[in-house]
């Protein structure tokens, strides 16, 4: 088969898609370029498994390192299970697909997208969802329409289409647009603080985009699709309506129950009261097995049929002004936050909204708990996470315990997009902030309760963040011409109506937004409404949350470690390491504080005692301050020589007082004035080329008033005397030649200046006595 290639300019960029030479035996396989940036994607199928309900889709998108000319980090240099990257532009391009087959298609579809070639600035997640809705498109899987992604920025109040990764860190949002040709069915947003109508002008504005590619991927099919085949499994039509006409009525009477699960076990017991009369249990042991069989498919088909007719008996319900726990439209569960709910964490809170509930920890710790991040970028460390964990209890189940699944690494994305506008600048509070949200009941929009429980934990941990956050969740249930927008939605009403729309934000604009869709897609002004009513919400809830606590408390916990934060010049970071880390070391044992280097010379220092945090910050700043000519240090002697004392200025640190600058009287001996261990103040006179350090004792004394006692000379040791004597010249210029040759000692040469020093006893020595 020939190539087939379609390419149009989009945001200045070619974008181009082509088919028919690579991996001819996939059921469509497409290639999309922008830029340098190359993914390729492939789509297969195969028949139901038997006896399933629902539709197998399976997205599954990876980044090899070798498409940006890296080797993946670690020790393992193979890729392994998909990153949290990965995972989250899976989630992106499923959720606009999956409701695009037609109903009552069960058929295995897999879908593969490998990024090929990445050129540092055109992300390819977008072009990850491009591939996807192209393969599909040109296969024999029955689509209703094909979708496209585009991304959107504004930079200097200018919407960007597809901005590159470079402009996108400097952007007033990162916005994630996918639809059809006639509506939008998935939006994703990180933005900082945008107002609700530049939102929606950003998505209008994407959309026209999307309309463009989506009309390329139609070209294509047009060129190279195929014929499309499946089978699609709806109920017979008289059965449906012979169940609707036994339970509809029912299910609409026990809808108002006020409780999810009274309401759930209600409905339960009216389809166990149908299943027992359309298809009782055989109760006779030596029936033939197929009776078993056949039993046992009736009563699943009738199962599956109750759901419909749940379903629209539910939406049949809302649109006539019947909720099923009896709120009006735009009415908000009774909310209850508490904070400071556990000891010893560095922060909690428990926020409620009816019948869900999470509990929010937050931990606050060092540079060396930053999680690294590896992937097609540069490396980078990340100071903020949010985990999200959603236990079978929380909605009365039983099911394994396992890692983190698509869906709690998706919800937990959304709530730490939400807080990071409002996070402090780390030069303001350099500390690694991690939230877990555990949900402990959950009955809808779970991830906008952890992104207000997550707000209240920051606060109640002393994480001065700029503004509270909070999120709400509105649904939709349109039919028949009649719609109907509904705040703070219920499970159920999330489980059988067309959208949920997750926004988050503060009092003064939208932080993050995500939308989940099973329609085709949604027209422009209901997204509009949509922020509206979320806005009106989402300040309600604030004003709720502002009445437990309205500022992040003046000090963090007691138990958490106290950060200093020291910058030094980063020539004197091997000094501080030492040795195989020997200084760092010894400063840690003796301070108990935790010191964490960074490579542009800020050391970050941590301890839950503050007095060890501080003494440890002295130290440091003691061993790489800068010496200066002029200043009075006060130092310990190290070392005594014949020529003068070693003294430590500051750890690692040290220099020469002569003995002629050792005091302002008479000195017979070094050890008439200091001995090893004695703390003196010292000047510093002079720093060489070489960076050896001159110090005088004596100048520090008189620059602070200072004097010495008269002393004896000590006997045996005349000739320390010649030091400042006025005994013939000759002598006394060979001792200061032993002088300068003292100085040299600092390089290893001290020697010669110690041979100076015995010179200068020679020339000086006194008469013999007879």
């Amino acid at each position: 088969m020939q190539a087939i290639r379609v390419s149009r300019e989009i945001g200045g960029r070619t974008l181009s898609i082509e088919t028919g030479s690579l991996a001819k035996l996939a059921h469509g396989a497409v290639t999309v370029q922008y830029g340098d940036s190359v993914v390729f994607g492939a789509v297969v199928r195969a028949n139901p498994r038997e006896g399933i309900d629902f539709f197998p889709l399976q997205v599954d998108y990876r980044e090899r390192r070798a498409a940006a000319g890296k080797f993946p980090g670690g020790f393992m240099k193979r890729e392994g299970r998909p990153t949290n990257k990965e995972i989250l532009t899976a989630r992106l391009i499923d959720r606009p697909l999956r409701p695009l087959f037609p109903k009552g298609f069960m058929d295995e579809v897999q879908i593969h997208l490998n990024v090929l070639s990445f050129d540092g600035q055109n992300d390819p997640d977008i072009l990850a969802g491009l591939a996807a809705s192209a393969a599909v498109a040109i296969s024999n899987i029955p689509l209703i329409t094909p979708t496209a992604h585009v991304r959107v920025g504004r930079i200097d109040g200018q919407f960007i289409l597809n901005p590159t990764v470079q402009q996108v860190e400097i952007s007033d949002f990162d916005l994630v647009v996918a639809g059809t040709k006639d509506f939008v069915n998935m939006i994703e947003i990180g933005a900082r603080e945008v107002d609700e109508d530049t939102i929606a002008d950003a998505i209008e504005f994407g959309h026209k985009a999307v309309v463009e590619i989506v009309s390329m991927i139609l070209e294509l099919a047009s060129k190279a699709g195929q014929e499309k085949v499946g089978q699609v499994n709806l109920p017979d039509e008289q059965f449906v309506q012979d169940i609707r006409s036994r339970v509809a009525g029912k299910i609409r009477e026990v809808k108002g129950k006020p409780g999810k699960a009274d309401r759930a076990d209600a409905v339960d017991a009216i389809r166990d009261e149908l299943i027992n009369e359309l298809a009782p249990a055989i109760t006779d042991p030596n029936a033939p097995y197929l009776a078993f069989v056949t039993q046992k498919d009736k009563a699943r088909k009738i199962r599956a049929v109750f759901s419909e007719v749940e379903e629209q008996a539910t939406r049949q319900a809302i649109l006539s002004g019947v909720r099923p726990d009896g709120r009006g439209f735009e009415d908000i569960r009774p909310i209850s936050c508490s904070i400071g709910v556990l000891p010893r964490v560095h922060g909690s809170a428990v926020f409620s909204r009816g019948e869900t509930q999470s509990l929010c920890t937050v931990t606050l710790g060092t540079s060396s708990d930053e999680q690294l991040v590896d992937g097609l970028i540069d490396e980078y460390s990340q100071k903020f996470m949010l985990h999200y964990n959603f236990p079978s209890y929380s909605v009365g189940e039983v099911r394994p315990i396992r890692g983190p699944g698509r869906r709690e690494i998706g919800h937990g994305a959304l709530a730490e997009r939400a807080l990071v506008p409002v996070l402090p600048a780390v030069e303001d509070f350099p500390y690694t902030v991690r939230i877990i949200s555990d949900i402990l009941e959950s009955n809808g929009s779970s991830s906008m309760a952890t992104s207000c429980g997550g707000c209240l934990a920051l606060m109640d941990a002393g994480v001065p963040i700029t503004k509270m956050v909070a999120g709400i969740s509105i649904g939709l249930v349109q039919e028949d011409g009649k719609k109907a927008l509904l705040t703070d939605i219920l499970g159920e009403e999330d489980h059988f109506g067309d959208m949920d729309f997750k926004v988050t934000g503060t009092r003064d604009g939208i932080t993050a937004i995500q939308l989940d869709i099973k329609i085709e897609g949604l027209d422009y002004q209901i997204i509009r409404q949509t922020l509206q009513r979320a806005k009106t919400a989402r300040l309600k809830i604030l004003d709720i949350m502002a009445a437990t606590i309205d500022q992040p408390r003046p000090e963090i916990s007691q138990w958490a470690p106290r950060l200093l934060t020291v910058k030094i010049n980063p020539e004197k970071i091997g000094k501080l390491i030492g040795p195989g880390g020997k200084n760092i070391k010894k400063i840690q044992e003796d301070t108990g504080a935790q010191v964490d280097i960074e490579d542009d010379g800020t050391v970050y220092i941590s301890s839950v005692d503050g007095a060890a945090a501080e003494k440890c910050r002295d130290i440091i700043e003691a061993m790489t301050a800068e010496v200066k000519v002029g200043r009075i240090y006060t130092g310990h002697v190290v070392s005594i020589k014949d020529f003068g004392a070693f003294v430590e200025i500051a750890p690692e640190t040290d220099g020469l007082c002569h003995v002629s600058e050792l005091s302002d009287k008479y000195v017979g001996r070094v050890t008439d004035v200091v001995n090893v261990g004695d703390e003196i103040k010292v000047k510093v006179i002079l720093i060489d080329d070489q960076d050896r350090i001159k110090l005088s004792r004596k100048a520090a004394m008189l620059e602070l008033g200072e004097t010495d006692p008269d002393r004896e000379p000590s006997p045996g040791n005349e000739g320390d005397q010649g030091h400042g004597s006025h005994h013939d010249g000759g002598g006394e210029r060979r001792g200061d030649r032993g002088g300068r040759g003292d100085r040299g000692d600092r390089g290893g040469r001290g020697d010669r200046g110690g041979r100076g020093g015995r010179g200068d006893r020679d020339g000086n020595r006194p008469p013999r006595r007879d």
